[in-house]
């Protein structure tokens, strides 16, 4: 049994079982928080804050560890952004490089998409992060967002129409799902 720090109440339970989820979906738990906030350090913050969240109320949370998470994740996220102001000035994009052998080429994409993310109004972004990124379905999505099935198509479309407005105005042009999805 390891205590709390904090407390010094066991952990066992808890802890043991957000140790499974992070090992099973950290890693799409992270991307998701770095698409979120923008950049890897905000995005890791966010994670954190959402994991302490997590555990402080993990009685209430119930079998469903990963969407109460995945919920804080989008709502602290979402209260960073009202904090900062919805509307966002715009960054230059770096110039994504010719495809090179070693796989930076990837990273460089994913990056600029990232910037491309962070110029969307926030719920946009946060259903093109759920539903490509994450690809969760439509329900899941609204389930997460707390709004309907039709809000999360609408916002998507639109999302996805100002991601190839904005990746048009960049050369190279970015991999973005076709306008029938």
């Amino acid at each position: 049994m390891r205590p709390d720090p904090d407390t010094g109440r066991n952990m066992t339970g808890r802890g043991a079982a957000v140790e499974q989820l992070l090992a099973a979906r950290g890693r799409h738990l992270m991307q998701a928080a770095i698409a979120l906030a923008g950049s890897r350090s905000d995005g890791e913050d966010l994670l954190q804050a959402a994991l302490e969240r997590l555990l402080l109320n993990y009685r209430r949370v119930g079998s469903d560890a990963e969407g109460y998470l995945r919920r804080t994740l989008y709502n602290l996220a979402a209260d960073g952004w009202r904090r900062r102001g919805v509307a966002r000035r715009w960054r230059p994009l770096i110039a994504v490089p010719e495809r090179g052998a070693d796989g930076t080429d990837a990273i460089d994409i994913r990056d600029a998409l990232v910037r491309l993310l962070a110029q969307l109004p926030p719920r946009q972004r946060a259903v093109v992060v759920l539903r490509y990124w994450e690809q969760l379905s439509e329900a899941e999505t609204a389930a997460i967002l707390g709004c309907s099935p039709g809000s999360v198509k609408s916002a998507a479309s639109r999302g996805l129409s100002r991601l190839r407005e904005l990746a048009d105005d960049r050369p190279p042009k970015l991999p973005i799902p076709p306008s029938s999805v």
